[in-house]
């Protein structure tokens, strides 16, 4: 019971913060173009389906596409990750063998 008041309360909260932000004439006005804009673009897109279709297919294919490229990316950081994990035994592998040569030629 206790939510249904609190989500009752922020729609009426909203609804009051709407109803103010509209005495501003400027919020008016813009409010008013952004709603002819949407509901010509809306009613563009209801009578041009295919065209929609072919939107939509094209954001999707430009998703996949970022995905991929994005994985690939991923995929290339793990691998050098990976690599640079090995950098400490090869070093101090490398560092023993300088030390061993060294000390062989020291005691000649």
């Amino acid at each position: 019971m206790g939510q249904s008041k609190l989500l009752a309360s922020i729609v009426v909260g909203a609804a009051v913060g709407a109803a103010l932000s509209m005495l501003d004439r400027t919020t008016r006005e813009k409010t008013i173009a952004s709603t002819k804009r949407i509901s010509e673009t809306v009613s563009y897109y209801a009578a041009n389906r295919e065209e929609l279709q072919e939107l939509i297919q094209e954001k999707v294919t430009a998703a996949q596409s970022f995905y991929e490229s994005a994985s690939e990316n991923v995929n290339m950081l793990v691998e050098k990750a990976d690599e640079f994990k090995e950098f400490p035994s090869t070093i101090q592998d490398m560092i023993s063998d300088t030390k061993s040569a060294f000390s062989s030629s020291d005691k000649e």
